[in-house]
């Protein structure tokens, strides 16, 4: 996937054959903000306003924009796989927060 970042906030840019442009969407906040560019430099430029409008438009609303993902999430697996999965934390002397944190950064692209 290609992405963008920029103040802690991520898009997803995709190319439209159709029109022939560059386009993205912020990713990982309820509110919907897009751009779009017809090179990569123009892409870059749109996405970094669209983040600061988005950003002074909520300031000026006095309401707080969307943060991008928090770092915290819950995940439910089977009891015996908990147990599998604390055994290995305290095998290789971390928390299960740590050890479930450490082998999701390995596996992610």
């Amino acid at each position: 996937m290609n992405t963008l970042n920029y103040k802690g906030y991520t898009a997803k840019v995709e190319f439209d054959t159709e029109d022939n442009i560059l386009f993205g969407n912020l990713i990982g906040i309820r509110d919907t903000v897009g751009f779009h560019g017809e090179s990569v430099s123009e892409l870059k430029t749109a996405f970094y306003e669209a983040v600061d409008f988005y950003l002074e438009s909520c300031e000026k609303a006095d309401r707080k924009p969307n943060k991008p993902f928090s770092g915290k999430f819950m995940v439910r697996v089977d009891s015996s796989l908990h147990a599998e999965i604390a055994a290995a934390a305290i095998h290789e002397g971390k928390s299960l927060n740590k050890w479930v944190s450490d082998t999701l950064e390995q596996a992610a692209p």
